[in-house]
């Protein structure tokens, strides 16, 4: 009796000095309507915390250039001129979740999910997602930004004509995107409107709304805390799970061979 209670009291100590260090990694998605500037803080992310930050449009063209059957299948739609559909979408960002680097550093999602249908194979695949970052930015102000924008065709840097003007030798050689006009843009936000209500849905208890319409160093000020507080909650939530799978290992170890000497009585009529 006495031998497991002395290796317990060693085991918390031992359990202590194994965590230190062991962190469970981030699982992001920022979402906003175009222009919201998910970009920005996305880079701004990725810098602080490490995490791997997955694009729809970039983990399509891994999987082609990586030469996969779902590669295959997207770099023929594409070709074509086709909208890849949801299956091949989500069959990339399964692909590039389960990657190691993806594993060890955790992850965010830039822009996806951007449907429903595409939340629910999300959530079929049983991706842990601990926070969702709402850019909100009102649509006046997305449509100035939009159509503001200018883009070096040789670097592919973005500028805008009222906001962060390209440098007088470059003003004749930025160009305006052809989806870039009030028109289009329009139509590209009345798209996000009717999905977006339907998406937070899946992520009511982990959504976090932040003012986007703030210069992007006091949007992001803010978005940094949210994520360190969300990663403190988590590590001191997986902690005690790790410590209780290995008390029962410790615990073996500790008592085999130790040994509690006997007290006997022994009484009888003489």
């Amino acid at each position: 009796v006495a031998a497991p209670a002395k290796a317990k009291r060693r085991t918390s100590v031992v359990l202590t000095r194994q965590s230190v260090g062991r962190k469970k990694p981030l699982g992001i998605i920022i979402s906003g309507a175009p222009a919201s500037g998910k970009g920005t803080q996305c880079e701004y992310i990725r810098e602080e915390f490490g995490v791997v930050h997955l694009s729809t449009g970039d983990m399509l063209r891994a999987a082609v250039a990586a030469g996969t059957e779902l590669g295959k299948k997207a770099k023929a739609l594409m070709e074509s001129g086709q909208l890849v559909p949801d299956d091949v979408v989500i069959g990339a960002v399964k692909e590039r979740l389960e990657q190691d680097d993806v594993k060890e550093h955790g992850f965010l999602l830039d822009g996806f999910p951007r449907t429903a249908a595409q939340a629910q194979a999300l959530a079929d695949l049983g991706i842990e997602v601990d926070i969702f970052v709402m850019l909100n930015v009102p649509d006046d102000a997305l449509v100035s930004r939009v159509v503001g924008r200018r883009i070096d065709p040789e670097t592919g840097n973005s500028y805008h004509v009222d906001f962060n003007p390209p440098p007088p030798e470059l003003e004749d050689r930025v160009i305006q995107r052809a989806d870039d006009t009030e028109e289009k843009v329009k139509v590209r936000l009345e798209g996000f409107h009717d999905n977006i209500s339907a998406i937070k849905e899946f992520y009511t208890e982990v959504t976090h709304e932040v003012d986007g319409e703030r210069p992007k160093e006091h949007v992001w000020e803010h978005i940094k805390e949210v994520l360190h507080v969300t990663h403190k909650t988590k590590q001191e939530v997986a902690a005690p799970a790790k410590a209780k799978r290995r008390t029962s290992v410790v615990l073996t170890r500790q008592s085999v061979g130790r040994k509690k000497p006997l007290g006997i009585i022994i009484s009888g009529a003489p």
